[in-house]
């Protein structure tokens, strides 16, 4: 790369009291700077609508910090690099103001013209506030400028193109950084290395060996204060359009030649062209929602999604989706991708889980039953490592055999200090690396088959709430696995 390892930067964040803001931005930051990461110069201007002093806007970024890491010193030092402007995205006045603002703090911290617009707040301003960076000269630098924008983009196909045009108006493509915190993720990033840096995995890696792939991405959490938000999206939109598929197209990608961010995405975009297009009528054969009502985790019991506010009373959204993908290309044609993610489930976890095929002929178990594939499982979250069930010799017996584990878990290792997920987006988008955000063809192709399955579902009234508390999820989604002798691994 080009650009020095420790970019100097200017930090513009919009919506700089909410939530994300509090909970994920400034600790990131903190650890950028304590680790030696980012440059002393830099400096972060908070926006919102808030009548908020820089006083009480560094005692909140301060408490963040300190509720994010105990042991966290200098503070007072860090926070004092933060300045906060109360803003009123539809006013030209405030991005005027904004402007000199702007000026000073860079004369102020030498953060030699690089600014980083952050929008942490709703996506019906993201268009409208990348319009008026523009027209009040805010882009206009002798360093870079650089938009991250969160999810969701896009309600569907039709507005995320919108949405797509209103940007591009304002800032090209390679300056626009579309996060999603799960590329962020350590093991996320390492199902590339996993497969392109081990011949024993590399070569077994197509339809000859595997079977069937499951992505598993549970919560035992409901929607909490997020109920608005949430009703309006779903899990289809707010976890498979984006999380789901990245993964998808992480482990089913062809090596790319060259390690760089154009080699990579356009690996990744070839496998959502592959991606079969669901018929009207294929829709419920391979996808399965739900809804939570009440039941009982980790002993306490807890309300139904419908009885989460009063506003969810009537509500038909999924809390829930399962779903059988698949890939029309040489290396995956006929292996199943199973998916699937929901609120309120048994355990709060995130897994893959490789099913390789087994030999014709295993004579080492007594039965089909009590055969056990190969699988290789890939835990992202909140265990992080991999594990490979291989079969060996059962203690005590001539000739039969189990299953045995070996695994890594990346976790106990106390000198890794795993950054976490955003801390590695911002840095990335500092020096300019896009390999870990979403390029916009990938939104598209992703929209494209999600908007499929919405359309079918839009036209129906759902039986929910079908799956209690607590569970994995409603029956039919493991039928979803049967119809083709398999079923949902929980390793």
């Amino acid at each position: 790369m080009s650009e020095q390892t420790k970019p100097k930067v200017l930090i513009l964040i919009f919506g700089a009291t909410g939530d994300l803001a509090k909970r994920k931005l400034y600790p990131s930051i903190y650890r950028l700077v304590n680790n030696g990461t980012i440059s002393q110069d830099f400096a972060v201007v908070g926006l919102a609508r808030r009548q908020w002093t820089n006083e009480v806007f560094r005692e909140n970024v301060a408490e963040s910090v300190q509720h994010a890491f105990e042991d966290a010193d200098d503070l007072e030092q860090f926070a004092s690099h933060f300045h906060y402007h109360s803003f009123d995205v539809t006013k030209d006045q405030a991005y005027i103001d904004m402007e000199k603002l702007v000026h000073e703090l860079e004369d102020q911290y030498d953060t030699a013209g690089n600014r980083l617009f952050y929008l942490a707040m709703a996506p019906e301003f993201f268009g409208q506030i990348a319009n008026k960076l523009k027209e009040h000269g805010l882009k206009e630098t002798s360093g870079w400028t650089r938009l991250i924008i969160e999810k969701p983009f896009g309600h569907d196909l039709a507005s995320a193109k919108e949405l797509n045009s209103k940007i591009r108006a304002a800032f090209d493509e390679d300056e626009i950084f579309r996060i999603d915190h799960y590329l962020g993720k350590q093991m996320v990033q390492n199902i590339e290395v996993i497969r392109f840096a081990n011949g024993i995995f590399e070569h077994l890696w197509n339809n000859r060996f595997i079977s069937n792939i499951q992505i598993t991405s549970s919560e035992t959490l409901g929607v909490e204060d997020r109920s608005r938000y949430y009703d309006d999206s779903g899990a289809i939109r707010d976890m498979v359009q984006n999380h789901m598929l990245q993964m998808v197209a992480l482990l089913a990608m062809e090596p790319p030649i060259k390690l760089t961010t154009d080699e990579i995405r356009s690996e990744k975009i070839k496998v959502l062209r592959a991606l079969r297009q669901l018929n009207p009528n294929e829709v419920h054969e391979h996808f399965v929602r739900g809804q939570y009502g009440s039941g009982e985790i980790k002993g306490e019991s807890v309300v139904g999604y419908r009885n989460e506010s009063e506003d969810l009373v009537f509500s038909n959204t999924e809390t829930f989706v399962a779903g059988k993908l698949f890939i029309d290309n040489y290396r995956w044609a006929g292996v199943p991708f199973y998916i699937r993610t929901g609120k309120r489930m048994k355990a709060k976890e995130t897994k893959i889980v490789i099913e390789f095929k087994d030999i014709p002929m295993n004579l080492y178990f007594k039965s089909e039953r009590e055969r056990h594939p190969n699988l290789l499982v890939i835990h992202i979250q909140p265990d992080e490592g991999i594990a490979l069930y291989l079969n060996a010799k059962k203690a005590g017996s001539e000739a039969l055999a189990e299953p045995i584990e070996l695994s890594y878990n990346q976790n106990a290792i106390h000198s890794i200090n795993t950054p976490e997920a955003y801390e590695k987006l911002l840095y990335d988008c500092m020096i300019g690396d896009a390999t870990n955000f979403t390029h916009w063809d990938e939104v598209a192709l992703s929209w494209k088959f999600i908007d499929s399955i919405l359309n079918v579902w839009k036209e129906e009234l759902p039986n929910f709430p079908n799956y209690d508390a607590g569970s994995m999820g409603p029956e039919k989604s493991s039928q979803l696995l049967q119809q083709n002798g398999f079923h949902w691994w929980e390793v």
